[in-house]
């Protein structure tokens, strides 16, 4: 229902700011919308079509780990922590393995495996789900983590900074770390807040320990290497572990004398189904997103947030590294190309430049993330998931703008 309202709010929202234009004067404005309306359609298809492989293989991949019984036991293992995090999940389910999985896709920066993962979550969400079309406090405790970006390596980031002539394209690595793992506590804390999840023990206590351990590890190890052996080291690392588990699950299947390549079969077709099946939601997202932006509603926001900002006396430095914040929880790509703007603009080493590399690395694509995987097993109630994840990236985006001030204001 709260997606129904927004995705309503960006069609008049847009329209207002259009009509407003071109009484000014622009009348370029609705042939610009319109365009948008047929690139950004498209783009959702290239994109359901692109993730028909990278789905097809996960999902084959997953389901051998599910006949061996692989994902049962790392299902087992994490029973302690996740029956608190997800109590409505029976303990051992095999569920928790594919949240699992995805979780160490995302914090390797794995994209392209980490959707697949959470897609086939969903799946075993939804087979737990009494009512069909409604989100349940597992679905959102999962969506809003994985919104909330925690990324141990953003190998991207410092990829586009060292093309766009950063002097240290890897000084952002650690404040996108902090920030990145702020959001994620604060997405745990507020949803758990909703759903009266009791934070304060030991399975859970260790888990942020864990985090902080991992978090300041990396962050220690980032300091005794240069540039170049850190975006080498973190890609191949990735890299590594990612065909280790493809290769684990398939070893696992041989074990239990399976036929592996029917099982890996059986699951790629569910790929296919899954990727169909979510065309029509990506179309209904980007299409809302691509108007907004060409309504010139983006700008105006920001402008907006620019003139209350020094209106009331503060610091307007950082504004104007905010459309990236802003696109961030709508568009990934979007949120890409602020970022490279606001570098090619500013410089890669300002504020602006760096901050706008923060955003991006701190949340995730709030809207595409509720609309891909809520699509995929059609939940139409959301609940208060827009709500937890909005409130995620609003976190996420204020540790950003500390971090970033501490370590370059």
């Amino acid at each position: 229902m709260v997606l129904n309202y927004i995705w309503i709010a960006f069609f008049f929202i847009a329209f207002i700011i259009a009509v407003v234009q071109l009484l000014m004067g622009n009348t370029d404005i609705f042939p610009a919308i319109m365009n948008s309306t047929f690139d950004n359609a498209k783009t959702a298809f290239e994109i359901s079509l692109g993730l028909t492989g990278v789905l097809s293989l996960w999902m084959g991949i997953m389901k051998i780990g599910e006949r061996s019984g692989l994902v049962n036991v790392i299902a087992r293992w994490l029973s302690p922590l996740m029956v608190r995090l997800f109590p409505e999940i029976p303990a051992g389910h095999p569920v928790f393995g594919h949240i699992f999985m995805n979780f160490s896709a995302n914090m390797l920066g794995l994209d392209n495996a980490a959707t697949p993962l959470g897609l086939k979550a969903m799946e075993g969400l939804q087979e737990l789900n009494k009512q069909k079309d409604t989100a349940t406090n597992a679905m959102i405790m999962f969506l809003v983590l994985n919104t909330s970006g925690l990324t141990l390596i953003p190998v991207g980031v410092m990829v586009y900074r060292a093309q766009l002539g950063a002097a240290q394209p890897t000084d952002v690595f650690i404040p996108i770390l902090i920030a990145t793992a702020i959001a994620t506590l604060a997405g745990m804390i507020i949803t758990s807040l909703y759903q009266r999840i009791n934070l304060f023990n030991r399975a859970i206590m260790a888990f942020v320990l864990g985090i902080c351990v991992v978090v300041s590890g990396v962050m220690w190890l980032s300091t005794q290497v240069d540039q170049e052996t850190m975006n080498k080291w973190s890609t191949v690392v990735a890299n590594i572990i990612l065909f280790s588990i493809i290769i684990a699950f398939i070893w696992a299947g041989v074990r239990k004398k399976i036929n592996v390549y029917e099982a890996f079969v059986e699951g790629a077709k569910g790929g296919f189904e899954t990727a169909v099946r979510i065309i029509p939601y990506l179309v209904a997202i980007l299409v809302a997103i691509g108007v907004f932006r060409a309504s010139g509603a983006m700008d105006f926001i920001v402008g907006g947030l620019g003139n209350f900002v020094e209106w009331c006396g503060g610091n307007a430095d950082y504004v104007a590294a905010l459309p990236t914040a802003i696109m961030k929880p709508l568009s990934g790509s979007g949120a890409r190309g602020m970022m490279v703007d606001a570098m090619t603009q500013y410089g890669a080493d300002s504020f602006i430049g760096r901050l706008s590399c923060i955003f991006q690395g701190a949340t995730d694509t709030t809207f595409y993330i509720l609309a891909v995987y809520f699509g995929s097993v059609g939940i139409r109630k959301t609940r208060h998931a827009v709500a937890a994840g909005l409130l995620t990236d609003i976190c996420g985006v204020i540790a950003a703008i500390a971090v970033a001030a501490l370590f370059f204001g």
